[in-house]
This record gives C-alpha cells, structure tokens and sequence, in this order.
C-alpha cells in the first residue's frame, strides 16, 4: 500500500510541474496568453525588387522579420544592409531549389561537390521532390553550412534558419535541419503543427529547441478570395501563442514581372498586394484592437543556451 500512495503522488507531483512550466510566451516574458506574432517576409536576396520592397515593408509598415536566399543574385545587396543594420531580424532562408521558370540559380559550394542538388544546366531543380530523390543528406548539410558560411562572411547578423519551399521539413533532411541550428546556435522555424502531423520528425525535437505554436501563410484558394480578406481574419482570430505570419514582399513592377513570369500564385501582383497590406493603417489598427504584439527572431534566439 505504501508503495502505491508513493506512486500516487510522484504522479501527482510530475502533472503539477508539468501544469506550471512556461509556455513560450512566459519564457519571453510576456502573459501566458498573449498574442504574439512574427510578421516575416521571405525571399529576400531574390531580386531587387523584392529587397526594396522588403526593406520598405520594414521601415514604415509593421513587416518585421525577414529571410535571406543566399544563393540569389540580389544576395550581396540584402547583405549590405544587414551589415549596415545589425539589429535588423534577418534569417536565412535555407535554399535548395530554383523554382521560377527562365530565373535560375545554383548552389553556393562547388557544382562537383553537391552533384545531387544540380540538374544538367547546373542549377539547383525547381521543387523539393527532385531534390529528395537525387540529393544525398551529406551533399545537403554541405551546401546549408556554406550558405551559412558566405552569410556570415558578408557580415549577415543571422537571426535564425528556415526552409525555402519546405523541402527541410522532408524527414529525409529534417535531423540536418535541426543539426545546422543546433551548431550554430540559431533558432529554427518549426511550427507545432507540422510536428504534430510527423511524429517521427517530432521525436527528434529536443527541450533546447524552439518550437513555435502556429504558422500562417496566403494560399492561392484564399489568394483568390481576398489577401486582404485572409489576413484581416487571420490577425482578428489569432490564437494566444507565438505565430509568424509568412508574406511575400516584393513591387509589382517589370523586374518581378520577368523573375515571375508564368507563375501567378506567389507572383509580381501577389507580392505588390502583400506590401500594401503590410504597410497599410487598415493591418496597424487590427493590431492594435487585437492587442498583437509583434516579437522578433532575435527574442526567440534569446532563449537559446550556447
């Protein structure tokens, strides 16, 4: 009998620890419920275009955060103005494809040493699934630290890692992924959500790791309808947690027009619409009734123990 009430309560006393560990919005120092939010412009180095509009977004609208493709064209003058603008929240968006149609680019470490991540004009394929079946994780983790490498060398403060078009999210390279954050110290973005539908990318989540609660993103069935529509819902029924909203900021003007071309969804128009939204009262007052609070990746690698 002893030992039973002995068991009883080690139960008990495990689920009450349980009940009182912070959440991540009490970790950041805020209340258990608050509403935070990442507003995190991705594709940054991918043109001009779309680093001016980035960089606009960033000083007059509420678009705070920001992700890199350092193997793009424009990458040299998006590092430039993190070089000038250290505190400025910017990532690297971990890039393995090249997915517009006649704008191409290859990867950062030698063609010989990364065969498997280049097709037969040398540039990286156009969607993850290729890039699954031909590319070996060693080849992957080889280019992820040389873009690392190169944003560093170009003076790149990194705030933190995410994955271009989702392909580090295959279990094929997700334990890279988190290995390439853990080494370096940064952030990852990895929703809860995502873990939840792959329990096997789940076990490989340690309690140093920093998991946010939600992720959204405009899909081309809500682009149809209304980004303006999608995003002013979004924000009125935000959850309590920490979220990052993902846009795509760039102006819709012959430059993107050319990089887009034939490609409508996440296109010139697409982008110009999330740079108005972003920039606009109409976004800034749903804020504020909503009492959002907009946090960044550098208060996320904050927590981050090296």
């Amino acid at each position: 009998m002893n030992h039973f009430y002995f068991f009883l309560l080690s139960c008990l006393l495990a689920t009450s620890c349980a009940a009182q560990k912070p959440n991540l919005a009490q970790r950041l120092g805020y209340a258990k419920d608050a509403k935070l939010l990442i507003i995190h412009a991705d594709d940054l180095g991918v043109s001009h275009s779309e680093n001016a509009a980035s960089i606009a977004a960033f000083e007059k609208g509420m678009v705070n955060s920001g992700s890199i493709m350092v193997p793009c064209p424009w990458f040299p003058e998006i590092a430039n103005y993190s070089k000038a603008n250290p505190t400025a929240d910017l990532g690297l968006h971990l890039t393995l494809t090249a997915e517009w149609e006649t704008y191409k680019w290859g990867p950062v470490s030698p063609d010989v040493e990364v065969a498997g991540l280049v097709n037969e004009q040398g540039f990286l394929y156009d969607n993850c699934a290729d890039v699954v079946r031909k590319a070996s994780v060693a080849e992957v983790e080889k280019e992820l630290r040389a873009q690392v490498e190169r944003a560093i060398a170009f003076g790149v403060n990194v705030s933190h890692l995410d994955s271009h078009m989702g392909c580090l999210f295959n279990p094929k390279y997700f334990e890279t992924y988190l290995k390439i954050g853990r080494e370096y110290g940064l952030p990852l973005l990895i929703p809860a959500s995502g873990l939840q539908q792959f329990p096997a990318m789940a076990e490989k989540i340690l309690s140093t790791d920093i998991v946010i609660d939600n992720i959204f993103m405009l899909n081309p069935p809500d682009a149809q309808k209304g980004a303006a529509t999608y995003y002013a819902q979004q924000l009125k029924d935000l959850p309590a947690g920490v979220s990052e909203m993902i846009i795509h900021v760039a102006y819709d003007d012959s430059e993107m027009q050319a990089v887009t071309i034939n490609h409508p969804d996440f296109g010139a128009a697409w982008r110009q619409v999330d740079f108005d939204y972003f920039t606009s009262e109409a976004c800034r007052k749903i804020l504020k009734e909503e009492g959002i609070q907009l946090i960044t990746w550098r208060d996320l690698k904050g927590l981050i123990k090296n």
